[in-house]
């Protein structure tokens, strides 16, 4: 799937690769394990500012006791979780209107269907008008052909349950 694709790239991209145990190979580095006092810092650098220009992050390294290399790749793996729970989040979201608009369009077929049902329109198609700036529909009764805003009734749009 898509999200574990970029669980192994964010992993890929981590400060430094895992070494095997069995592999005694002197140019293979452990992965880092931070300390909470050193991911509590670097979590509220985050706060601060979400990129760090040299100097902070020369600065941020000294008092960390790390390179500044491994600073640098912390705040790029912060900032790629940060954009994929916010996507997560805009999914969910997206997700939750897009169902909440397909219930309503059920919803006002079925209503259209039972006025259809219950009141058949008598009045010729070529009798209703649509006024573009408010977008509703009227027909116009066929005593006063002349004069449009006379209607027999006016259907009007859904409000939006999201605005």
């Amino acid at each position: 799937s898509a999200k574990r694709e970029r669980e192994f790239l964010t992993e890929e991209i981590e400060t430094e690769r895992v070494s095997s145990e069995d592999d005694d190979t002197p140019n293979c580095r452990k992965k880092l394990r931070l300390t909470k006092p050193q991911s509590a810092l670097l979590e509220q650098s985050f706060r601060h500012h979400t990129t760090l220009n040299p100097k902070q992050k020369q600065e941020l390294a000294r008092e960390l006791k790390l390179r500044p290399r491994q600073v640098e790749v912390w705040f790029q793996n912060r900032r790629a979780r940060t954009k994929l729970k916010q996507t997560e989040i805009d999914f969910a979201f997206m997700k939750k209107y897009c169902e909440t608009l397909m219930e309503e369009n059920r919803w006002l077929h079925k209503e259209l269907k039972a006025l259809q049902l219950s009141h058949p329109l008598n009045t010729p198609a070529a009798t209703l008008t649509l006024c573009p700036s408010c977008e509703k529909i009227t027909a116009v009764s066929t005593a006063d052909n002349n004069n449009p805003s006379k209607g027999l009734f006016t259907l009007s749009r859904k409000p939006h349950l999201f605005t």
